[in-house]
């Protein structure tokens, strides 16, 4: 007795005279893949002819090849979602928190930001303020914990203050004003990054306001400041709205305060640490 068999199509092993077994397999393997065609499951279109081999050949029972190939497209929707949000999210860096050096800066409380990192915080609507001297990390850390949200399926935005109120500044000139406080007050995290910065204007005050205004106890904000909170008076323009928005925002939150060397200034003496020693090496180029 002959065997015939096709790749990608299992169990068509069939005597010799009897193809219909197999033309009835190839017709129904051209089905399956037409139906994950329709549906735009393009991973397990992909990942189908091996797992037909793999079941044909006894490495699989039918069951684990479809729980693999359901896998396979699910991880992929996965994949594309993750990448979606990230897109959405604008983070300035691909940072992670692990890409912080807590033994070079030990004004960081790691302990707590690790806590952070658990991202409970978020489930809580709570916020996170970020303090301290310029280069010490604080945007790093605030963009790891918004990628730490998106990877764990939560939307994020990282905006810096300036640029927000200046979108929202430009959406009033536009009269389009009624829907674009929605871009920033629909995601779970929302990251403000520089505020204090600049002194702002009475507009612009007054949108930084709306906006904490309106995700308070409904979503979590991180900011970050190079001032502290005794000084947000100052750099707001107006003690009054600046004590109303700490008061929202401290309701449910924490102050991160980090007080050390800057990283850029860090890396910079490094460079220049190396390039002193490589022109004192004997015969090193200049």
């Amino acid at each position: 007795m002959n065997t015939t068999t096709t790749k990608g199509t299992p169990l068509m092993t069939t005597a010799t005279g009897g193809g219909t077994a197999a033309s009835d397999a190839a017709a129904a393997y051209q089905r399956l893949r037409g139906h994950l065609a329709y549906l735009k499951l393009n991973a397990a279109i992909e990942a189908l002819p091996g797992l037909l081999d793999a079941a044909r050949d006894g490495q699989l029972t039918v069951l684990d090849a479809l729980d693999q190939l359901m896998g396979t497209e699910a991880a992929a929707t996965e994949a594309r979602k993750l990448g979606s949000r990230l897109r959405w999210a604008a983070l300035p860096a691909p940072w992670r928190l692990q890409d912080y050096d807590f033994s070079a800066q030990p004004g960081a409380d790691e302990h707590l930001i690790r806590e952070l990192a658990t991202l409970r915080f978020i489930d809580e609507a709570a916020n996170v303020v970020f303090i301290g001297p310029p280069g010490v990390g604080k945007t790093m850390l605030s963009v790891a914990l918004a990628r730490a949200a998106a990877e764990a399926g939560h939307k994020a935005l990282f905006t810096t203050c300036e640029d927000m109120t200046r979108r929202l500044r430009r959406a009033i000139a536009e009269h389009r004003f009624a829907s674009s406080p929605r871009f920033y007050t629909t995601p779970r995290l929302l990251v403000i990054d520089e505020v204090g910065y600049r002194i702002l204007d009475e507009e612009s005050r007054s949108l930084l306001f709306e906006v904490i205004n309106a995700r308070y106890l409904k979503g979590s904000i991180i900011t970050t400041s190079h001032v502290g909170i005794a000084s947000w008076a100052e750099r707001l323009g107006d003690p009054m709205l600046a004590a109303a928005a700490l008061d929202r925002l401290l309701h449910r939150g924490v102050i991160v305060a980090i007080d050390g060397p800057s990283y850029r200034m860090r890396a910079h003496q490094q460079r220049a640490d190396t390039l002193r020693t490589a022109t004192a090496t004997p015969g090193a180029r200049p």
